[in-house]
């Protein structure tokens, strides 16, 4: 096998104990050394002629060490090999430890001889590093390897790999990721191992989805990293994976980020509905193939259901990836109860979510529903969720989802997945349905301040529309108002509290009742608002005072106006309110700009009427800055449209509210709109008469006189004593207290009106004389004779007036 002259052997760079390189030398049976390498030499400092033919205990080893090796030779000899670190002696005289591997070599003769091969310990110990490393890749690693050679056949994995694919390591041995892979997943991993092959730019990181084959087939998300392997010189020697299961970290970040979704998502409006939709626009295709959102109905009004309620209930929002889908399940809108024993109905009543990872599991549901039943599984739905909508400990419905496509059934992390979904959801559904019912509350609050009709007026032709702004501004202020005034005429009203929610409502019921109090004193347009703007300063002072935290009146803006359809006289005022729009009879739009006046509750500023006369058959418009300023218009644009809308083609007033509505208003406007509009009338010449009196004794007669001429010639001859003695009474009383002429005008329409008018600014005061007074019953039998009495202050003095009731036949024959 070798003869004794000295044997050079040399080294390797993979193994430290190479004999091509590492140092190296042989023993006979009896320990002498019969042959020396040079590396030997150069690792331990002896020559080869110094060592050859010597014992090795001679040469080597210290008396110290002797033991040791005596131990490492034994084993050597029993077991007919040995590996380990052993101490020596340098040719210098120092000791050093070196790595030896002693081998038992058997001659053709027959004699024994030992192959020593050493190596420097650090060398040793980098190399079981090394390998313990590669070992550890290939047996313990959780993170997988796969070698594979330049046609991308597997050459080796490790037990990671293995796991994944449920074979065996050695199975995978001269496979193709598309023999165990899904072909989608498997093109797209050797595309890319292709490209590292080729260009020997590494991959790292790339995640991707990956179904091993299998019944069901088995889908990861994994971490794909690849390298190039190649030799020193350069030829290529094929690819090295690493792959690491990455299905629970990616997960927990869908998971995140749905939840995240859903956050952003839901809650955007306090509307149950559209929360609901939000819901369901989240969930699919994200978590679910399809889902359902069903409420109790209550909750669909605001209001807050039964503890134990189980039914009925109102879908809200169902949304499915298949169309055909959406034709099995219940549509929105529609409302029903679960039957009992399903699912659905179980998640209800214990108030738990529940997981059905095959639709099998709940018989209830096919024998209530056979007919649906077999329609889902024929579109393939296979897994259900249920999850319950809890907020404040109160069940406001449920949440229904499906798999179709998706193969894997639901799992516990999906479940607890939906539970966050719905949590979230039944907050802001709760949040929406508690605000539902406050806004109702308010809009119900509104609605009982204005007029539900405004009734006929032989004055106007009138119609109108309120609008409450959308749900999420909250109720406004706006208010109208028809008020009939004595002498046939009339008061028209529009104001807008500044602000919203039920304190704006609130306040606009007490200014609307504080302007109707004030009409009926008969003030002037200005001296209406000038009370209004007194009375807005003074309920601002007292919240001040009350409570701090309550939301103060920062002000009110109003139009009002009076109409007198005997006199075509028009006469009107605003503070801070937009102007009105007059059209003629012939369609065009009349200007008119009465003074703007300051807003409501400024205090202390002046307020101008305006006066003009309308023709019969002219329309006054009277509306509230949401009308003009919708759909982000600013005034004059709003302005603008309104008057070309108005002076279009209408069979009618409401006909014309509705093109006014359906040209300026979107689904649902941000601000509260109002809009009252009224048509002139004017009464026939026929139906009035006027007499003016000199303030002489004489003036109660002749009244009297002509008051029964002109009830005769009006047939209302029954009426003549009673309306004689008003007069009297009247007349009277301007002849010995105001002075200057009388003047007497009746007025038939629905009622007969006398009214009398002098230059005396006194107020008339109604008391109950003694047996004693010579005087003081006049207008005590006034009151008693007529329906309504009262008096009206102008310029010029003042009005009492007085109506009576005409029958039926009456009213008929003075049309």
């Amino acid at each position: 096998m070798h003869d004794t002259s000295p044997t050079t052997l040399s080294e390797s760079p993979e193994d430290p104990f190479s004999v091509h390189q590492s140092a190296s030398a042989v023993l006979d049976d009896h320990g002498r050394i019969v042959a020396w390498s040079d590396q030997a030499s150069a690792l331990l400092g002896h020559r080869a002629e110094e060592v050859l033919g010597r014992r090795v205990r001679d040469v080597l080893i210290e008396r110290g060490d002797r033991p040791l090796i005596a131990e490492a030779a034994a084993t050597c000899v029993r077991e007919g090999g040995w590996f380990g670190l052993l101490p020596v002696r340098h040719g210098a005289g120092h000791r050093v430890f070196v790595g030896f591997r002693a081998r038992r070599v058997r001659r053709l003769d027959s004699t024994v001889e030992w192959l020593l091969v050493g190596s420097r310990a650090e060398d040793v110990v980098q190399w079981n590093i090394d390998r313990a490393m590669l070992d550890g890749f290939f047996r313990r690693s959780p993170v997988g390897v796969a070698v594979l050679g330049p046609d991308l056949r597997i050459l080796r994995v490790n037990r990671a790999i293995a796991r994944f694919g449920g074979l065996p390591s050695e199975a995978y041995h001269g496979r193709r990721t598309t023999d165990y892979l899904v072909g989608p997943d498997a093109e797209l991993i050797e595309g890319r191992l292709q490209r590292v092959l080729e260009t020997g730019e590494p991959l790292i990181f790339a995640e991707q989805h990956c179904r091993i084959m299998g019944n069901p087939p088995k889908e990861l998300i994994v971490s794909v990293s690849a390298f190039r392997m190649q030799d020193p010189s350069g030829r290529v020697l094929g690819v090295t994976e690493i792959v690491e299961d990455v299905t629970d970290r990616h997960r927990a970040r869908r998971r995140l980020a749905l939840l995240n979704e859903v956050g952003a998502r839901l809650g955007n409006t306090l509307d149950v509905g559209t929360t609901a939709r939000e819901l369901a626009e989240a969930a699919v295709p994200a978590l679910a193939d399809a889902l359902s959102v069903d409420l109790l109905e209550p909750v669909t009004h605001g209001e807050e259901p039964a503890p134990d309620a189980t039914g009925p209930l109102r879908r809200m929002a169902a949304r499915s990836i298949l169309a055909e889908g959406l034709r099995v399940m219940r549509p929105v809108d529609h409302l029903f109860s679960f039957p009992e024993g399903t699912a659905q109905e179980r998640c209800l009543a214990e108030r738990r979510p529940i997981l059905q990872p095959t639709l099998d599991l709940d018989p209830a549901w096919f024998s209530a529903d056979p007919v649906r039943a077999e329609k889902v599984l024929a579109l393939g739905v296979h897994s259900l969720m249920v999850v319950p909508l809890v907020a404040r400990g109160v069940v406001l419905g449920v949440v229904c989802m499906w798999r179709v496509e998706r193969p894997e059934p639901f799992e516990e992390d999906d479940l607890t997945l939906a539970e966050e979904f719905a949590g979230r959801a039944a907050v802001c559904i709760d949040n929406a349905r508690r605000y539902t019912q406050q806004h109702h509350a308010a809009e119900a609050l509104q609605r009982s301040l204005l007029p539900s009709e405004v009734p006929e007026h032989p004055a106007v032709e009138t119609a109108h529309r309120y609008l409450p702004a959308q749900a999420s501004t909250g109720v406004g202020g706006d208010w109208f108002d028809v008020i009939p005034l004595s002498g046939l005429r009339v008061a028209l009203v529009v104001g807008d509290v500044v602000g919203h929610g039920m304190h704006a409502s609130a306040t606009m019921g007490r200014l609307r009742a504080a302007v109707q109090t004030l009409a009926h004193l008969d003030l002037a347009p200005d001296e209406v608002l000038s009370r209004l703007d007194d009375l807005v300063d003074q309920l601002a002072t007292e919240q001040r005072q009350t409570d701090g935290n309550t939301p103060q009146i920062v002000g009110a803006t109003c139009l009002y106006a009076i109409y007198d359809p005997v006199s075509r006289h028009c006469v009107m005022a605003r503070a801070g309110h937009p102007p009105p729009t007059v059209v003629g009879p012939d369609g065009k739009v009349r200007p008119i700009d009465p003074p703007a006046g300051p807003p409501l509750g400024l205090g202390g500023l002046p307020f101008e009427s305006a006066e003009l006369q309308l023709e019969e058959g002219s329309l006054l418009a009277l509306y509230s800055d949401g009308l003009l300023l919708a759909d982000n218009r600013d005034i004059d644009q709003g302005l603008s449209l309104l008057r070309t809308t108005l002076t279009g083609p209408a069979p009618s007033l409401e006909h014309l509210c509705k093109a006014v509505e359906d040209a300026m208003l979107p689904d649902r406007p941000a601000d509260d709109v109002t809009l009252l509009l009224g048509r002139t009338r004017v009464l026939a010449a026929e139906k009035v008469a006027t007499w003016e009196l000199p303030a002489e004794p004489t003036a109660a007669g002749r009244a009297r006189t002509l008051v029964s001429e002109r009830l005769t010639e009006w047939g209302l001859e029954e009426l003549a004593f009673t309306t004689e003695l008003i007069v009297s009474e009247l007349v009277t009383n301007a002849y010995r207290y105001a002075g200057g002429p009388v003047l007497v005008r009746l007025i038939r329409d629905g009622h007969l009106i006398c009214e009398v008018s002098d230059t005396s600014s006194t107020s008339p005061h109604l008391r109950q004389a003694r047996s004693t007074d010579e005087g003081g019953r006049g207008l005590f039998l006034v009151a008693q004779l007529s329906e309504r009495w009262g008096t009206r202050y102008g310029r010029n003095g003042k009005t009492i007036w007085t109506e009576q009731p005409l029958s039926v036949p009456e009213r008929e024959s003075g049309t």
